[in-house]
């Protein structure tokens, strides 16, 4: 029996791509091991949002080689699509497979025998046109489950359409049927995922059905706790969207919403498909509906032509907002994409001094909105994340919590009373046997 070990950078979607070739190496007959132990076959799924995603590949296959040096090595994912000859030069490196590819390796490999040249089987993007269900299980305490792939969107800064094709979805339907099939395996929480979900519904090329419409749906799903939308355009997350979620019996008070700048100018360099003002008004209705919300933000720094004075315009935007966190992405140029042609290149070293400053506000956001929920009870689904005796888990609201360890925890759903911030900055909670016991 072969053993097969998987390695995935990157986002929740190559996660859960990740997780479904696997199940197909295990029907095969093949043993799924850890990276470490040996394996004769290794895949990695790869990411290309910044250029430290490439590297990162590189340093895996090295990685790979040392473990095991008659390993086959095998790349896919974003890198893979959009620099196959590249990749297929690195040494230890198999076969590269493009996105069209990808779900059919055990049909287009059969016997991962080395050969002296790496084999590319990467055809151009735009045969990428179906849509390959995929779902995460065993992996990690939540299920990422992946509703749509591709983007229809161009924005100047981004290589994902020519790394992923256009924007395609599975049916509800077939979605439907997945989350069944989760809800008998005990999982807690899923993670709906994929490139734009709020463009969900594109088949075959034609707009068939709606993303509100899936949410609708699966919020009917029983034995599936808790539903989190991964990531969500403001400019596809509609007034129904957010009513529904409002009163929903499983989707969870947690929305992140990608802005990339708070500068209007910048967004229209970017070509962002809103202004700042409809942000404003999605985090405003959010807040109304649910004043416990956990809201995040995706913000690029550095862009070109962003001034000084563009930036303050972006800080000074999201310090008033009302978000509870910031993913802060320092821009990096990439091939292909219309940003690097762009005048008013802003310097690296300013770059990450924007970059600094906006994690330290979303350092002092995350903590007002942690403070903001202490003396509040809230479900915490606990992980097998274990740091000096004590277990870590999110509430519905995505605070991160912190308890005394105790086995019987890990991936069960409990009521906590919220008490204390710690030096971590994570939240301390009343063990959660005390409260039941007062019930």
């Amino acid at each position: 029996m072969k053993k097969v070990a998987f390695y995935t950078l990157g986002c929740k979607l190559n996660f859960s791509e990740t997780s479904t070739i696997s199940r197909q190496f295990e029907q095969k007959g093949y043993r799924k091991v850890e990276f470490s132990d040996t394996p004769d076959i290794f895949l990695i799924n790869t990411c290309s949002v910044t250029e430290n995603a490439d590297k990162k590949c590189k340093k895996i296959v090295k990685e790979a080689q040392k473990i095991n040096p008659d390993g086959y090595v095998a790349i896919i994912g974003c890198y893979a699509q959009l620099k196959p000859k590249e990749i297929s030069e690195i040494p230890g490196v198999d076969v590269v497979l493009g996105a069209a590819e990808k779900f059919r390796l055990l049909e287009l490999i059969d016997d991962f025998k080395k050969t002296p040249q790496a084999k590319v089987l990467a055809s151009e993007i735009k045969e990428a046109k179906a849509f390959n269900n995929a779902y995460s299980i065993n992996d990690r305490t939540r299920t990422f489950l992946k509703v749509q792939d591709g983007c229809n969107y161009h924005c100047a800064f981004c290589t994902i359409p020519l790394a992923r094709g256009k924007s395609r979805s599975d049916t509800i339907e077939n979605i439907l049927k997945s989350a069944h099939e989760i809800a008998a395996t005990d999982v807690k929480e899923v993670v709906l995922t994929g490139v734009n979900i709020g463009d969900f519904g594109i088949q075959d090329g034609k707009r068939k059905e709606r993303f509100a419409d899936l949410v609708k749906a699966l919020d009917e799903v029983e034995g599936i706790d808790r539903i989190r939308i991964s990531s969500i355009e403001p400019n596809l997350l509609t007034n129904e969207i957010i009513d529904f979620v409002s009163t929903s019996k499983r989707f969870v008070p947690h929305f992140h919403i990608p802005l990339q700048s708070g500068n209007n100018k910048t967004l229209r360099a970017m070509r962002r498909r809103y202004l700042r003002e409809l942000y404003e008004d999605r985090v405003a209705k959010i807040n109304q509906l649910m004043p416990n919300c956990c809201i995040g933000v995706d913000v690029i720094v550095g862009f070109p032509g962003e001034t000084e004075e563009d930036f303050l315009d972006t800080y000074n935007f999201l310090n008033e907002l009302d978000i509870s966190y910031l993913h802060v992405f320092t821009y990096s140029e990439r091939a292909n994409t219309k940003a690097p042609e762009m005048d008013g290149v802003v310097p690296m070293k300013e770059r990450q001094r924007r970059s600094k400053m906006l994690r330290i506000l979303s350092e002092k956001k995350k903590r007002a909105f942690y403070e903001g929920q202490l003396n509040t009870q809230h479900t915490v689904l606990f992980e097998e994340d274990v740091e000096d005796g004590k277990m870590h888990g999110f509430t519905e609201n995505y605070v991160r919590v912190a308890a005394n360890y105790d086995p019987l925890l890990i991936n069960e759903l409990k009521e906590v009373q919220l008490v204390s911030l710690n030096e971590n900055g994570t939240v301390e909670v009343e063990e959660p046997e005390m409260v039941y016991e007062s019930h």
